[in-house]
């Protein structure tokens, strides 16, 4: 059984949660996860003035993704940052190149997930995940999120990401701050969540 964590990163946050993710993945008998990044779209120019570059290196190694290996997969999970309460642009147009996926089903009956990161505490973390749902149930899949039986969305000691639609960290509004223990053991609870019941499903 296969799970595909397919990411956009820019800073590093939605990486760390990929990797957390992949962890909760691998907890599960018989579950083989592979991590894959969407392709950039931003001039490497852009990039340096956005102070980006250095950061994208300590995941160059992530091969990128293509659109034909989410057919392979029995579960994704698709990692994003947050612009303007929606998807980024990379993976927007990633998901728009699946249109032949979508033609022959080729993702239906597939489990399908949703992290995500804000620069602040209520900057768009539930409703991209939710509008993101909107193209994975297009294409047939199994939504799942982050259930209450990860009590660590319930902390009010501390400000953290994670919400019944997934787990999210806040980046901070210069991309400063770092995923929290509570916001990677989020993701790593819903990458296992998400590879049990595709192991389930599977059987």
């Amino acid at each position: 059984m296969k799970v595909l964590i397919v990411f956009y990163s820019m800073y590093g946050h939605i990486y760390r949660l990929a990797e957390a993710a992949a962890e909760g993945v691998k907890e599960i008998e018989g579950a083989e996860v592979e991590l894959r990044r969407v392709p950039e779209t931003l001039p490497e120019e852009v990039l340096k003035e956005m102070g980006a570059v250095e950061a994208q290196k300590s995941f160059a190694h992530i091969p990128i993704c293509t659109v034909d290996e989410l057919s392979s997969a029995d579960a994704i999970i698709f990692g994003t940052p947050t612009r303007f309460g929606n998807m980024c642009g990379q993976m927007r147009q990633f998901l728009d190149a699946t249109g032949q996926l979508w033609s022959n089903g080729a993702l239906v009956g597939k489990v399908g997930s949703v992290f995500t990161s804000t620069a602040t505490q209520h900057g768009g973390q539930e409703s991209t995940i939710l509008s993101f749902h909107i193209t994975l149930l297009h294409h047939g899949m199994i939504l799942v999120g982050l259930p209450y039986a990860f009590q660590g969305q319930m902390r009010i000691d501390e400000i953290t990401g994670g919400s019944p639609y997934g787990s999210s960290t806040i980046a901070g509004g210069k991309g400063e701050r770092n995923p929290s223990e509570n916001e990677l053991a989020g993701a790593r609870f819903q990458g296992n969540h998400v590879a049990m019941i595709a192991s389930k499903l599977a059987k």
